[in-house]
């Protein structure tokens, strides 16, 4: 092999509970692509807003214990954004399904979450293709509603009101101005 083709595939890691976990080192095409389309949903809409989109790849401290990369972020408060990473709770936070992941994803990086005050939480599902929305309440994340793309058939056998229900936009609970359509987060997906 020639050498200079050669390239360290850079390992990466996050922090549970003071535990180093390490994560997958490239995420697959389906989770990558929703990723990246949330992203740039978001990012599109904040342009010249205080508040700004930050994609896979920051660091996010939580604290000495808590320190994860997240798939997507919206931080508020741009005193948070350092060079090193994200130095407190984003006020959008958004974590998309892996089978290695999931566990965490649900359970401990959504308690910490939770405890350090991140505004709303999406739980994506590529598998499902669902987007399941939290937002926090009194301290406590509460399921707001689970967003979901509808095969043919099911849209067919539902009522006009229905099918109208669930093929329309939903909100993020920051930003009254935007509308998120399920579709141009899942579309193009491999099968």
């Amino acid at each position: 092999m020639n050498s200079n083709l050669a390239y360290k595939e850079e390992l990466r890691e996050e922090r549970l509970g003071g535990r180093t976990v390490a994560m997958s080192p490239r995420p697959a095409f389906n989770h990558n692509r929703i990723a990246s389309r949330i992203y740039w949903l978001f990012e599109n809409h904040l342009n010249g807003h205080i508040c700004t989109a930050i994609g896979d790849g920051t660091d996010l401290y939580l604290s000495e214990e808590d320190r994860f990369v997240p798939d997507m972020m919206v931080v508020c408060d741009r005193n948070k954004i350092q060079n090193d990473g994200v130095h407190g709770a984003p006020d959008l936070v958004v974590e998309v399904l892996s089978p290695s992941t999931a566990q965490n994803d649900r359970g401990y990086k959504m308690g910490a979450y939770q405890r350090y005050g991140a505004r709303e939480y999406w739980i994506v599902s590529p598998s499902e293709k669902n987007i399941e929305q939290y937002f926090l309440q009194e301290g406590a994340f509460v399921l707001n509603a689970v967003y979901a793309v509808h095969p043919d058939y099911a849209l067919r056998q539902m009522t006009e009101e229905e099918r109208a229900a669930a093929l329309a936009p939903f909100r993020c609970s920051l930003f009254d101005d935007m509308e998120i359509s399920i579709s141009d987060i899942f579309d193009g997906l491999l099968q």
